[in-house]
């Protein structure tokens, strides 16, 4: 199933996912480079929410971009298959290679904004990730790496302690928050 079905088929959780949902639709059906960061007015990316088995603890890296805490994940870079990406970036990120995706379903859909910054000597203008969320499971002692180029720390946190060392506001309030409430919801497994 393509990444158009995929979308199409997925019940958003609430207005947010609705609203990013009909946005994603439109921009694969608009632009044929949507998977690709050519694409300077947008592209997909997908995230990873890391949890321990018993959804206690989430996995975060420091990222250098943002300089705050956050989850982890990547460019789809012209890659179809997401959740071959999403676990790849999870070991490429952190180390971790012993991992398995809740499911094969999308967990979560976001749009997010990307500020004009530096990487890798060049400007990269400001621009909107078209976010395609997994849900994923991992051992807490599987031993963490750091990827000094996208980040510099690696940890597990208590879930309210993720929340509070991220100091991204609006992702805490409308992106994490949200992620913490349905990783719990017994549909996932939770």
């Amino acid at each position: 199933m393509g990444l158009y079905q995929q979308i199409r088929d997925y019940k958003a959780y609430n207005e947010q996912e609705e609203q990013d949902k009909r946005m994603m639709l439109q921009f694969i059906e608009r632009n044929k480079d949507y998977l690709d960061r050519t694409n300077e007015a947008g592209h997909f990316s997908v995230s990873a929410w890391v949890v321990n088995p018993d959804r206690t603890k989430v996995l975060m890296i420091y990222h250098n971009i943002y300089k705050a805490w956050s989850w982890i994940g990547g460019h789809a870079d012209g890659e179809e298959d997401l959740k071959m990406v999403v676990m790849r970036e999870l070991t490429e990120e952190t180390g971790v290679k012993q991992a398995r995706l809740v499911s094969e379903e999308i967990f979560s859909l976001e749009s997010l904004t990307v500020d004009g910054h530096e990487k890798r000597g060049k400007y990269v203008p400001s621009h909107l990730h078209l976010n395609v969320t997994y849900l994923i499971v991992a051992q807490e002692d599987e031993g963490l790496v750091v990827k000094p180029d996208e980040n510099s720390g690696v940890q597990w946190f208590e879930t309210e302690k993720a929340l509070a060392a991220c100091e991204e506001e609006w992702m805490v309030e409308r992106i994490y928050r949200k992620l913490v409430e349905k990783s719990q919801k017994e549909e996932w497994g939770g």
